[in-house]
């Protein structure tokens, strides 16, 4: 049963143009060869109701949208079905995409951080098929740009690419996996999450009511948080990651939309006008 959040955005355009925010997808396929850890995480998944849950996301994206934004945990960790599984959906001409953090996970045990993610990506012996680090994509006078920040943090690479596709002068919806600071979501998300911080620019130096264990984020995350709260060419940023629905508004007065899982059948409609 798909659940719809359905947002409008001003931003001048001649002609609406309709996107389908999916994320969380979280597709559990393992065969007996994977490891004890993936086959038990597999198993506390519901496959049936996650698969079924996508194919009606995406039927509704394909009929009644422009543009299907995916950001990301469309599969639950590394293994053979679930990167062919991948390879394949992620060929749809109507979708974006951008990796979460179970796209590099091995439930092996090992810390999950940056240099994680370079392994990871060596283990999927040739990638999704489509490029999961940046990406952008121009789609009815918008420009559509997609950063991993699956660990919650950006590399300066990733900041000049963006500042270039801001560049070309087209109003840009940026879409990630995890979401931006701001203080009512940093709450939510910590209450929520009994304290794990799940954000990203979480500075304890520059929001002192950040409380725990969270590692600071990098001087280039930094700087990526800091450009895109004041660039107005930026309209819109859409992510996933903290498994509920929320709508905030950045220091730069431009609306963040944080989507609820996809794998319990929730999607949200955002029409540009």
């Amino acid at each position: 049963m798909l659940t719809l959040k359905k947002n409008t955005i001003e931003i001048g355009l001649e002609k609406p143009l309709k996107i389908l925010h999916i994320t969380d997808s979280h597709l559990p396929f393992y065969c007996e060869t994977d490891s004890e850890a993936m086959i038990r995480q597999a198993k506390s998944r519901d496959v049936e109701s996650s698969v079924q849950a996508l194919k009606e996301e995406m039927k509704y994206g394909e009929e009644n949208c422009d543009v299907i934004v995916h950001t990301g945990d469309l599969i639950d960790f590394i293994s053979k079905p679930c990167l062919e599984f991948a390879r394949e959906f992620l060929q749809n001409k109507k979708l974006l995409f951008v990796a979460g953090n179970h796209e590099y996970a091995k439930y092996d045990g090992e810390t999950e951080d940056m240099i994680y993610r370079m392994n990871s990506l060596q283990d999927m012996n040739g990638g999704l098929g489509v490029n999961i680090f940046f990406n952008s994509r121009i789609v009815g006078g918008v420009n559509f740009v997609g950063i991993d920040d699956a660990y919650h943090q950006v590399e300066e690479s990733q900041l000049l690419r963006l500042k270039k596709e801001v560049e070309k002068g087209y109003p840009v919806i940026l879409f990630m996996h995890a979401p931006l600071y701001e203080k009512e979501l940093y709450k939510k998300s910590y209450d929520f999450w009994n304290g794990e911080i799940c954000v990203l620019g979480s500075d304890t130096d520059a929001h002192p009511e950040v409380v725990g264990d969270i590692g600071e984020p990098y001087a280039s995350t930094k700087k990526f948080y800091e450009y895109v709260t004041n660039e107005p060419q930026i309209k819109a940023m859409l992510a996933g990651h903290l498994h509920f629905d929320f709508e905030s508004r950045l220091p730069s007065g431009t609306m963040q939309y944080v989507t609820n899982r996809g794998d319990r059948g929730n999607a949200r409609e955002i029409t540009l006008v």
